[in-house]
């Protein structure tokens, strides 16, 4: 189990949270699931006629409405690279998430042959990852801000609200809104990192039924193996619902987050 929960990284191989190392599978396949994130939108553009659409084509516009809707009603501005950056996050995260459905063996074992000795495929497992989402997402917002705002009105209001302009408030005004920046932030990184990682070791433990079973001898070895079979199939479909909740629920709080740099105290 330690072998599957421990990164392929700079240094000394890592199987706890650190951030002064560079995990290596958590770029490759981020990197990975991204660029077949832009393929699948690059080919939903050039299949796109005004005819009768085909199913991968009411698929993505489904996709692209649902998108749009939930920004319209959540960011009071310009829309242009808001709504397709959620969309972007939604289905990045959803083919993230969706590595954790490949069989916890089989990835390893074609790294094995290749000569790479540990890796753990799950981006969204790996803080470090899921940090990287949440900061990416702050700064935009910082971004947003500051576009929207201006550098007067957005440093205005970091000291001003939420207790008012008095100037014996500001220092209490700009810690809670530091506090709120960093909490939020955090809030949503470790909120993403929390459910994969726990979905992630139950595929383990389960996985591990097999293992044990020939110690139970014949009979109970054959049970072990079928319940093993039974419990991986039933979470594996719960699973599913897990990969696209949190994919929606990271691409709704970035939108939240995007549109409360938009919107005044």
């Amino acid at each position: 189990m330690l072998h599957h929960l421990t990164h392929n990284a700079s240094g000394k191989m890592q199987s706890i949270i650190d951030f002064s190392v560079i995990n290596y599978d958590t770029i490759f396949f981020s990197i990975l699931m991204l660029a077949i994130t832009l393929l699948v939108f690059r080919s939903a553009a050039k299949k796109a006629t005004s005819g009768v659409p085909g199913k991968f084509q009411c698929a993505v516009e489904m996709l692209v409405d649902m998108v749009e809707e939930q920004s319209k009603a959540i960011v009071h501005g310009d829309r242009t690279f808001i709504a397709p950056c959620a969309l972007t996050v939604f289905v990045w995260v959803v083919l993230m998430n969706a590595i954790d459905l490949v069989p916890v063996d089989l990835l390893p074992a074609i790294a094995g042959l290749f000569g790479i000795e540990y890796l753990r495929p799950l981006p969204t497992a790996d803080l470090n990852g899921t940090m990287g989402i949440s900061i990416s997402v702050l700064i935009l917002s910082l971004y947003y801000g500051f576009k929207i705002k201006g550098a007067g009105g957005w440093f205005h209001e970091l000291f001003s609200a939420p207790f008012g302009n008095h100037f014996l408030l500001w220092p209490f005004n700009c810690a809670l809104n530091l506090i709120e920046y960093l909490a939020k932030t955090v809030s949503l990184g470790m909120r993403l990192f929390g459910n994969m990682y726990a979905g992630e070791l139950l595929f383990f433990l389960i996985a591990l039924l097999g293992g044990y079973a020939m110690s139970f001898g014949v009979v109970g070895g054959s049970l072990s193996v079928l319940g093993q079979i039974f419990a991986g199939l039933c979470w594996w479909l719960f699973h599913i619902l897990i990969v696209l909740l949190q994919a929606f629920i990271m691409m709704m709080l970035t939108l939240v987050y995007i549109g409360q740099a938009h919107d005044g105290h």
